[in-house]
């Protein structure tokens, strides 16, 4: 087994359906070989397949993403395949579904009473939702009153959208606020 190391990580970062992290490898392979093959070891092997599949003979690429591995399309790629995943997403999510997941992005951890406080609207079926589709998890609960629950986006909701953490979010533009004197006002020319 171990002569086939590289082969059998890959299969492993292959099969995974989110980013697999170095230690999950790890207790594979001692599972699966009765011996302990050291995390040097397989992040050699891994940054060998990272190598592997940067050149131009693969549309795909292994990338170190939320902390794991995993093999994604390359960007040359990405229109393609977005074109194709466009609709099954939107038709997914709704957008209150949106909503609720925007806020809890950016807002993280937090509660459904300053979720609800935000949109001005409850928001049971969507977090229900969200957290069926894996896109947000339970983070905690709150010190407040009442001890709320806390939710925060899923490693999920990272791979999705390619980012390490939450940091990489595109940053929220402040609005700006129309001018006084031009509230209201008509031309009549």
């Amino acid at each position: 087994m171990l002569e086939q190391l590289k082969s059998h990580i890959e299969a492993l970062v292959f099969a995974a359906d989110q980013p697999v992290t170095v230690n999950e490898i790890q207790a594979t392979l001692s599972k699966l070989a009765g011996v302990e093959v050291t995390q040097f070891e397989i992040e050699n092997h891994l940054n060998d397949l990272v190598q592997k599949y940067a050149g131009d003979e693969f549309p795909f690429q292994v990338v170190h993403i939320a902390n794991g591995y995993q093999f994604m399309t390359k960007n040359e790629y990405a229109g393609t395949v977005a074109e194709m995943l466009k609709s099954k997403l939107n038709k997914r999510l709704s957008t209150n579904q949106l909503e609720v997941l925007s806020i809890i992005a950016y807002k993280q951890p937090i509660g459904k009473p300053e979720i609800e406080s935000i949109r001005g609207v409850n928001c049971d079926y969507s977090i229900q939702k969200l957290l069926e589709k894996d896109l947000i998890s339970i983070s905690g609960r709150s010190k407040q009153v009442g001890h709320p629950i806390l939710y925060a986006v899923s490693p999920f909701f990272m791979n999705y959208f390619g980012i390490n953490s939450a940091d990489e979010l595109p940053k929220l533009k402040e609005i700006e606020q129309p001018q006084e004197n031009s509230i209201g006002v008509i031309s009549e020319n």
